[in-house]
């Protein structure tokens, strides 16, 4: 079974071992930066913009931990605050609050302008998002002209444009479901927290498995000698506003596999043996596509690989914005579907599964950091993640690394007029999941090496089309032991729905098309 399943797996994902020249026994593993294509110097304003907004977003992560459906929301308002004010010096476009009502004459179409107001809009929706981080990002913005005292509304200058559009898409945002400010009835106060009051069927693992057809909570360490069991991340979503979806529910597939068919007994045995058997190119992948402990979700890694593409076909700030525009309001719709999925079926992970199935039983697993591969308990198989992140606090189908990354390839496709991507990634495998062993120790079977000694874990993944990184990233969940592969698959059918639903949407806002229901009433122009 495992010889066929890595048949089946490594073509797909296209992965090449690389061979460093340094002993692994020498020198202990680091993770890599990102090295998708060849940069350039002169990446336009809303490039350098983006990255403010990506790095916010990992300092909040650092802060309180990965919410990849939050931080898929908090991009898309900002990156969508970012088209807005450019649209408004654009001879076409128009913006998704006051349609083409901020349309600026000609004379003042400038690439200053443009930069000007965009830079305040992100500004202004930055620090909404994340106002824990106001003076860093106050910093940030200064080293970039926008002075952040400048609350003018005067739309005959770029300032007032910025700050029009950023105040209009914030009282939008702040009704959309999401009960950001807390204040939502039946929830408790909290940004962001639950007021469908959900409750999860089993108790929290290692209590007993009430229904293994039914999501359970896990607990991970605190990495400070304790643990905690987070619940649901925001159970809620499936009632968030999307940006072009007419019902949350339009994309929901059919009911996943149940315990007693087959087929699940099946993906679960599939999924374990991946984890007894992971080869340093699957291991590397599934880190690539983790994104380690500063992980901006699939909104973030999707926007990081737009930026690859920018790079690639040199794009200027026009191009850029709408491609951002699109690709960040793509992930936040293909969460939200997913999530309306993940609680409507409310589905088990391979944690409980593993446990329900084999019961008792002794097992192959990955034993933990440098331990490699040994015969355990199946009450202590552990997917192949720090102890600090076990497994995503939320139900398993459908897989949000999955829809994301389909919808926003998708997207990437259609935008760019075709699939390829032709990016390469350079990885030291276990960096993030097993620092400071060597490449030896973390294939350990039973004790003993594997390889020899001095091996590498150096490794280069190649992404050939956005398709196929899609699939990556499905499969690398699988390889996890995230998920079982009916919920990538399924996963990767309904982000593409998305993204072929949402296209025809961006390109009519891109070419004045776009009816703008209800568009906000005109801004006053006086200073405020």
């Amino acid at each position: 079974m495992l010889d066929s399943i890595k048949q089946m797996v490594l073509p797909t994902l296209a992965l090449v071992s690389v061979l460093g020249q340094v002993s692994a026994e020498e020198k202990p593993l680091e993770a890599t930066t990102l090295s998708l294509s060849s940069g350039r110097g002169d990446q336009s304003p809303a490039y350098d913009w983006l990255n403010v907004i990506l790095e916010t977003s990992a300092r909040d992560v650092d802060r309180v931990g990965a919410r990849p459906t939050i931080l898929a929301r908090s991009m898309a308002i900002t990156v969508t605050a970012m088209y807005d004010a450019w649209a408004a010096y654009d001879g076409v476009a128009v913006g998704t609050r006051f349609g083409g009502k901020l349309r600026r004459p000609e004379a003042e179409r400038t690439e200053a302008n443009k930069e000007k107001a965009i830079g305040v809009a992100v500004y202004r929706t930055l620090i909404d998002q994340y106002p824990t981080d106001v003076e860093w990002i106050a910093k940030e913005v200064k080293k970039r002209g926008i002075d952040p005292s400048d609350h003018s509304m005067a739309l005959e200058n770029p300032v007032g444009i910025g700050n029009a559009v950023a105040k209009a898409l914030l009282a939008y945002y702040h009704v959309d479901g999401s009960n950001q400010n807390g204040d939502a009835v039946g929830s408790n106060g909290k940004s962001y927290s639950d007021y469908t009051y959900y409750q999860p069927v089993n108790p929290p693992s290692p209590g007993p498995i009430h229904d293994p057809d039914r999501w359970q909570e896990i607990p991970f360490d605190d990495g400070k000698g304790g643990t905690f069991t987070p619940g649901f991340l925001t159970p809620h979503w499936y009632l968030v506003k999307s940006f072009g979806l007419e019902r949350n529910d339009m994309f929901r597939p059919g009911p996943p596999p149940k315990v007693g068919s087959e087929l699940l007994k099946k993906e679960v045995d599939e999924c374990t043996a991946f984890n007894a058997s992971l080869t340093v190119e699957q291991k590397a992948v599934v880190e690539f596509m983790r994104d380690g402990p500063r992980s901006t979700g699939q909104s973030g890694h999707w926007l990081r690989l737009a930026q690859a593409v920018s790079r690639r076909d040199k794009n200027d700030l026009d191009t850029d914005v709408k491609m951002y525009f699109a690709v960040a309001n793509t992930a936040h719709d293909a969460f939200i579907a997913c999530w309306d999925t993940k609680r409507h079926y409310d589905s088990s992970r391979p944690w409980s599964l593993v446990r329900y199935y084999y019961k008792g039983e002794t097992i192959k697993g990955w034993a933990g950091p440098g331990k490699g591969v040994i015969d355990l308990p199946a009450e202590k198989w552990h997917p192949y993640s720090p102890s600090t992140f076990v497994t995503p606090p939320f139900p398993g189908y459908t897989s949000g690394h999955s829809t994301v990354s389909s919808a926003c390839a998708k997207v990437l496709e259609l935008f760019t007029g075709s699939d390829r991507f032709n990016a390469r990634e350079k990885r030291v495998a276990g960096a993030l999941t097993e620092p400071g062993f060597t490449c030896a120790q973390i294939q350990l079977v039973n004790g003993k090496l594997t390889v020899d000694k001095h091996a590498t874990c150096d490794v280069a993944l190649q992404m050939p089309t956005f398709s196929e990184t899609a699939e990556m990233a499905a499969l690398s969940r699988l390889m996890g032991g995230y998920h079982i592969r009916t919920d990538n698959e399924v996963g990767l059918t309904q982000g593409r729905q998305v993204g072929m639903h949402l296209w025809p949407k961006f390109q009519a806002y891109f070419s004045g098309e776009a009816k703008v229901d209800a568009a906000d009433q005109m801004p006053k122009t006086a200073n405020s």
